[in-house]
């Protein structure tokens, strides 16, 4: 008994240990009240803000519809950003030119105030349902949409690093906090970007007149009268001047060695970017979404109860029900989780001899209802920010939702 009772104070130990670990988070990191998250590289050279926000509904849709022309221009504006010339026919600039309309038709409010022309980014993959916003004061980037603005004088120049901050939203949107799943629907404003970079400067500048020093000096070839064997090497002393010179070089040396030793600065603002956009998404209310496949399966009067239990064992819904005309067939309309989906159909032609055949294809995203997280295995995730929608590609199980 006593073993027992020690097992079980051991087991609530861990837990609570297990939890006060999850609860806190990263070192240099401040979240305000208004979701604001702020956090600083572990080299301290640079600080990034972000909050999140839920995008509308419409919104998320003419993402998802319009991915094609999205990838168009962003392969304009990189081949912009190279130098190059990309065309872009004259079909694809209106339908992009509709597209902004239609954004900007969606997104009204104090809140969404010209937030069409800031966007940064889109992602993941830089076409998905996520928006990056530069609201950052006295930060005038090149705009996203500049295959519709050729004719006019180019506004604006990127900021050094400024792909580091695309390639940390990139990331955190392909694998969101919650099962490591994509988001979708969601909006993150980039509020703060504070960098310090006299300190990196002057150790660059150390490192290049190290590496000037320690170039090695030409030396002139004699003639091919001179003998090269036997000669004699002559070997002036060294002036106190140049004992001092390589003593200061060794010490810029170690001057660089506690910047180096976290990595590029490129590297740590990616992986700022990345955590302070997780963070900013969990400090808004967060939803699981499950992917569903449309079921339509044609079934005799004989069998007809035995398909409705196949689809209840495998939590499906029935939508409609109804008799083609001039025969005994039934056609059943029904939704069914995509993660119960695997081996459905054999199942159902065993439980029906054959009389069954059901046919699946992909509908839609619904809230994850609670018997789904009690019985431990869930659908396609998706993730939510606010009550708007976020993805998830692969199936995946989860007991309870926080």
């Amino acid at each position: 008994m006593v073993n027992e009772d020690l097992g079980k104070q051991q087991k609530v130990a861990v837990i609570h240990q297990v939890k006060d670990e999850q609860s806190k988070g990263p070192e240099g990191i401040q979240v305000d009240s208004g979701g604001l998250v702020t956090l600083t590289t572990p080299n301290k050279l640079a600080t990034v803000g972000v909050r999140a926000m839920p995008l509308p509904e419409e919104v998320t849709r003419l993402l998802e519809g319009n991915g094609d022309l999205i990838r168009t221009m962003e392969q304009f504006n990189l081949s912009m950003k190279e130098g190059k010339t990309l065309e872009i026919n004259q079909k694809t600039l209106e339908s992009i030119q509709d597209f902004k309309e239609n954004l900007e038709a969606h997104l009204q409010g104090w809140k969404w105030r010209n937030a069409v022309n800031r966007i940064w980014s889109f992602g993941p993959r830089r076409y998905g349902p996520n928006v990056l916003l530069n609201n950052l004061d006295g930060y005038q980037r090149p705009s996203v949409w500049q295959c519709l603005e050729k004719e006019r004088p180019e506004v604006g120049v990127y900021r050094d690093f400024d792909n580091s901050i695309v390639s940390g939203f990139q990331l955190a949107t392909l694998a969101g906090p919650m099962c490591e799943e994509p988001l979708m629907g969601v909006c993150f404003l980039v509020e703060k970007w504070e960098m310090k970079l006299t300190m990196q400067t002057s150790h660059q500048d150390s490192v290049e007149e190290d590496m000037s020093h320690d170039a090695p000096v030409p030396q002139e070839t004699g003639s091919e009268d001179t003998p090269r064997q036997g000669a004699e090497i002559h070997q002036e002393p060294r002036e106190p001047n140049a004992a001092s010179s390589s003593n200061s070089q060794s010490r810029r040396r170690n001057e660089v060695t506690p910047t180096d030793c976290y990595g590029p600065i490129s590297g740590q603002l990616i992986a700022a970017m990345k955590e302070a956009c997780r963070h900013a998404f969990q400090a808004k209310p967060q939803r699981l979404m499950a992917a569903m496949y449309t079921c339509e399966i044609m079934a005799t009067s004989e069998v007809l109860g035995r398909v409705y239990a196949v689809l209840s064992k495998r939590e499906g819904r029935v939508l409609a029900e109804e008799m083609k005309e001039g025969t005994e067939v039934f056609i059943i309309k029904a939704v069914l989780p995509v993660a119960e989906s695997f081996g459905f159909a054999d199942e159902i032609r065993k439980r029906t001899s054959g009389l069954a055949s059901p046919q699946l294809v992909f509908s839609h995203w619904e809230l994850v209802f609670s018997q789904w997280e009690v019985s431990g295995s869930l659908p396609s995730l998706q993730q939510s920010l606010g009550g708007e929608w976020v993805t998830a590609q692969s199936t995946a199980g989860l007991q309870s939702l926080g």
